[in-house]
């Protein structure tokens, strides 16, 4: 009988790992940084274990969609949230969101293809988003990653 590898905590090794989201596609950048985040692309990935790296994305705003209809889609895809309050339901639509906050685009993109459990919420906090091409994790050194 072969049991499996179940890593230790002390052999868990975390980078930060910089993407530059600049002309990339939204859907393909977010499966990326699921992987990433997931630790995929490690040999030791064990599933429901966290392996995954702490990812910053810059140029966030510069991001493409793609698809049959480009120009309806960003009219017509919404992103919702609820102050919690009767009536309190705001909604906003992809062009708008990508002016405003480009940051949760890419947030939402990536929660959508991560596991929406309690290791889920871990994992989306090591994902770092950035508009612009600055970001406040230089003294970590992160890593380009193509």
């Amino acid at each position: 009988m072969y049991k499996s590898y179940y890593p230790k905590a002390a052999e868990i090794d975390r980078q930060w790992l910089l993407v530059d989201a600049k002309g990339e596609t939204l859907g393909r950048l977010a499966t990326k940084l699921a992987a990433l985040l997931l630790g995929k692309h490690k040999p030791s990935f064990t599933p429901g274990v966290e392996l995954g790296d702490f990812v910053v994305v810059i140029n966030s705003q510069q991001v493409a969609v793609t698809g049959t209809r480009i120009h309806s889609k960003l009219d017509e895809k919404m992103y919702h949230h609820h102050s919690g309050y009767p009536g309190g339901l705001k909604s906003i639509t992809l062009r708008d969101q990508l002016k405003l906050h480009p940051d949760r685009v890419i947030r939402a993109a990536v929660w959508g293809m991560l596991p929406h459990n309690k290791m889920g919420r871990h994992l989306i906090t090591r994902l770092k988003v950035y508009a612009g091409s600055e970001h406040a994790h230089i003294a970590q050194n992160p890593r380009l990653v193509a």
